[in-house]
């Protein structure tokens, strides 16, 4: 199975998404699909990693990459990055779409939860997606 590997921008929430799987409600199911979740250091990667070295890591690893949305623009950007090399068997970036609101609207955040463990669980035909965005 793929890992996860939150960027720099989104370190808090994704902490907070992660507590949410680890409840009741979600626990089972996240287990059973069995992703490990990484950090840049586990990937060998500085914090201030260029976007595409970012992407090419995690595609060569199987790690999906979780950002709050890396679009700046020019030839390395993630987006361009994303529309030059995605190929059928890649793996989506996920994009939280307000990071914010996984904060201080915990409905909100169960929503993302579960669209995330949608993806998970059907992350083999997702390949190729892109960007994909929570919720």
């Amino acid at each position: 199975m793929p890992g996860m590997v939150p960027d720099n921008d989104v370190e808090g929430y994704f902490k907070i998404l992660l507590q949410h799987l680890a409840s009741d409600s979600w626990r089972d199911v996240w287990s059973e699909t069995g992703f490990t979740v990484e950090t840049f250091a586990s990937l060998g990667l500085l914090r201030d990693v260029a976007d595409d070295v970012l992407w090419k890591t995690c595609q060569q690893r199987q790690v999906i990459l979780v950002t709050g949305n890396r679009t700046k623009a020019g030839p390395t950007s993630l987006e361009s990055t994303i529309r030059i090399h995605n190929a059928p068997d890649c793996l989506p970036v996920l994009t939280l779409a307000d990071p914010k609101q996984i904060k201080s609207n915990k409905p909100y955040a169960e929503r993302v939860v579960e669209r995330l463990l949608e993806y998970l669980v059907d992350i083999e035909n997702l390949r190729g997606t892109g960007r994909l965005y929570l919720p």
